[in-house]
């Protein structure tokens, strides 16, 4: 079953450089994405052991009895980072738009060997598992309970697998497979339990001292084993944005996840019903709209310009800035399905600190109704999932 997805788009346009680099955790459908939109290159997987083990002892004649007319997909291409440095000849010496087409998982080996070889040469992109609108797009009509439960990862979906049966095993393999291959991690239990911690400070401050006291190790440590869940897609740290403001506000990053059904799953939580009783139900909703948010910025092929704006006291706080340049607009993310006036609190203050056009502003909630009200837009979170390019196309 081939789901569609709201890159695809802007990966064939992507294509105009010589090389087009496809990046995202594991079991995302870059391979899926890239088989069908190239489907006339040649492609060869670096997670197979003889394909590996050829490119590594002979990259040049390797690519070399690669070459074709269409082009050649490199899957996994972290595993042989150094043949980056033969791409970046054929690449130079063909001259052909979209010709090499790469995928990778693990972020901060690939910037590596992308920042030595292939600068400038590269169109980059992002995929990450599936979003608000492609469960729309592909008739996957779903509460908002379930798809926080369920997460996205494509093979939930496509080949009916239970989110209990897919990310212990997914979390199993990832912390053999990739952690082991980035740090040298002596004891992958703690590891797994660092994780666990990370998911239940979803939506919150980032505190790294806290995190390491918990889990028994040092800050440094904890700082590293962050890095390496940033860097294999697991988690991302949003920036607080101070410009222009006073010491008054907080710079300290808020965690997040990308994928819920995967912090669910630390969590331990067992059926997406039980969701309406957690205690994590606010911060998985929160998580869930602004990895949304990040995937609809990923999807149009642009740099992530979003925020969170906090005054250092915590009395005001802004779940997510779109930094537009010449002017912010406000979102705030509420789970509960009943519109409130409370809803605009943080929002009323904002505009009033910041002059701000209350018409410009945004609450994403748990219902279904689009209201445009004098103290700002009300979206529900369905609507919500194509609200980006609503928003970049309004204020081009």
């Amino acid at each position: 079953m081939f789901l569609t997805r709201g890159i695809t788009e802007t990966l064939k346009r992507f294509a105009k450089f010589p090389v087009v680099g496809l990046f995202g955790p594991r079991q995302s459908g870059k391979t899926t994405l890239i088989k069908n939109v190239f489907s006339n290159h040649r492609y060869y997987n670096f997670e197979d052991p003889e394909t590996r083990e050829l490119a590594i002892s002979d990259p040049k004649r390797f690519l070399r009895d690669a070459e074709n007319e269409h082009g050649i997909i490199l899957d996994e291409f972290q595993h042989i980072p150094q043949i980056l440095s033969y791409v970046q000849l054929i690449a130079d010496d063909k001259k052909r738009p979209g010709y090499f087409v790469l995928t990778g998982s693990q972020n901060f080996l690939m910037n590596q060997a992308i920042t030595q070889s292939l600068a400038g040469r590269i169109g980059i992109l992002t995929l990450l598992p599936l979003g608000i609108q492609e469960f729309k797009d592909n008739g996957f009509l779903l509460s908002s309970n379930e798809l926080i439960f369920n997460g996205g990862y494509p093979r939930i979906y496509t080949e009916q697998f239970t989110a209990e049966e897919f990310y212990p095993s997914y979390i199993q393999s990832y912390v053999e497979r990739d952690v082991r291959q980035l740090v040298n991690v002596e004891n992958l239990r703690i590891f797994q339990k660092f994780m666990q911690l990370c998911a239940g400070r979803i939506g919150q401050l980032l505190n790294i001292s806290d995190l390491a006291m918990n889990c028994g190790i040092n800050a440094r440590t904890a700082e590293k084993w962050l890095s390496i869940l940033e860097a294999s897609y697991v988690v991302f740290l949003l920036q607080p944005y101070h410009e222009n403001f006073n010491k008054r506000v907080t710079k300290t990053s808020k965690l997040y996840f990308y994928d819920t059904g995967l912090a669910c799953s630390l969590l331990g939580i067992k059926l997406a019903a039980d969701l309406a009783l957690s205690s994590f139900r606010g911060h998985l909703f929160e998580s869930f709209m602004m990895a949304d948010f990040f995937k609809q910025y990923f999807s149009l092929g642009t740099k992530v310009p979003l925020y969170f704006w906090r005054d250092k006291n915590g009395y005001v706080e802004i779940d997510c800035l779109i930094n537009r340049g010449i002017h912010l607009i406000p979102l705030e993310i509420k789970s509960g399905e009943t519109i409130s006036t409370n809803f605009f609190t943080s929002l009323s203050k904002w505009n009033e600190l910041a002059g701000a056009d209350p018409e410009k502003g945004y609450v994403i909630y748990g219902g279904d109704l689009v209201q445009k009200r004098s103290i700002g837009n009300v979206v529900g979170w369905l609507s919500a999932g194509n609200l980006i390019a609503a928003i970049e196309s309004k204020n081009e």
